[in-house]
């Protein structure tokens, strides 16, 4: 803060020198241009150099100002700004005591001073009450996993509790080259009506609207952990769901088993994901992502070939 006031006040200096000396030169280039009509190209780039320096000066003083002010609201908002009391260092309390004073200023033989010092008391043991505690700002909340399968598919919007749709089950497909005047053939395609009822993925927090009212970091902190918990529920859902009673039907469960149709000589993570995009490639199914442990996935970044070098690198 210091700094920055000794910054300001410099170059609230270098303006006001530097208006003093712009004015000068202003006035000179005036009665130049009223003695010969015209300003010489030396006194106009004098002008133009001193009015851009200027002009600099001016936008530093805004910033600088700007920042102070900033800063300023910054420190009144800290707990400490607006703290009761200041917690000394022992030292500090030790130089600061009276006695000691009193002590220095007639010392004597044999006399001996004693002199309180408080000291910050960090235990679980102490009673509520006994002493003044010091409030950290925010919450300390709990870790969380990064959920990005629910981004990965196309959302949709309905308004009724359950969803009908077609689904094609069978292509029976005889399309042929025909010679003229004979019968062409017919191709069959099965269909199937399907019903999908919507799932209600929900829960819910107890709070009183006091301490809502009056924590509003509180408030945020609980909206966030219960967006997150259905965030959560949802993707375990879309993955795993096994589609009995509410639950949905989710992707591992109708997927097949993951089978190679060649093997690779020193076979790895890389290859296994490269096999299974060709297993969903001849199913007609082109893979459009990977979704993997955090674990097999750190396998394969750290995949060396035989020189020890990585192959993701």
């Amino acid at each position: 803060m210091s700094e920055i006031n000794e910054i300001l006040k410099k170059v609230t200096a270098s303006i006001e020198e530097a208006t003093g000396k712009f004015n000068a030169k202003a006035e000179d280039a005036l009665k130049e241009a009223q003695k010969s009509g015209r300003l010489s190209e030396e006194t106009k780039a004098a002008v133009d150099k001193m009015a851009s320096e200027f002009n600099a000066l001016r936008e530093a003083e805004k910033t600088l100002k700007a920042a102070i002010g900033e800063l300023e609201q910054h420190v009144a908002q800290m707990p400490l700004a607006n703290a009761k009391h200041i917690v000394e260092t022992v030292g500090q309390q030790v130089i600061s005591a009276e006695a000691l004073k009193t002590f220095s200023a007639s010392v004597e033989g044999g006399k001996r001073v004693s002199i309180p010092v408080n000291a910050a008391l960090i235990s679980s043991g102490v009673a509520e009450g006994v002493v003044e505690p010091q409030r950290l700002p925010g919450i300390d909340t709990t870790p969380k996993q990064r959920l990005f399968i629910r981004d990965l598919i196309a959302p949709g919007r309905t308004s009724s509790p359950a969803i009908f749709w077609v689904q094609q089950t069978g292509f029976t497909n005889k399309a042929a080259v025909v010679p003229e005047n004979t019968q062409k053939p017919y191709s069959d395609i099965a269909f199937a009506t399907k019903i999908t009822p919507v799932t209600t993925v929900a829960h819910m927090f107890k709070a009183s609207k006091q301490i809502l009212d009056d924590f509003a970091q509180l408030q945020s902190t609980v909206d966030a952990e219960m967006r997150y918990g259905l965030k959560y529920v949802e993707e375990q859902e879309i993955l795993f769901g096994d589609g009995t009673g509410v639950h949905l039907h989710g992707i591992v469960p109708q997927a097949s088993a993951f089978s190679a149709e060649f093997r690779v000589e020193q076979q790895n993570g890389i290859d296994d994901l490269r096999l299974a995009m060709l297993q969903a490639q001849l199913a007609r199914f082109p893979a459009s992502g990977h979704v993997l442990h955090f674990i097999d996935w750190a396998k394969i970044e750290l995949t060396k070939d035989t020189l020890g070098r990585y192959i993701l690198a």
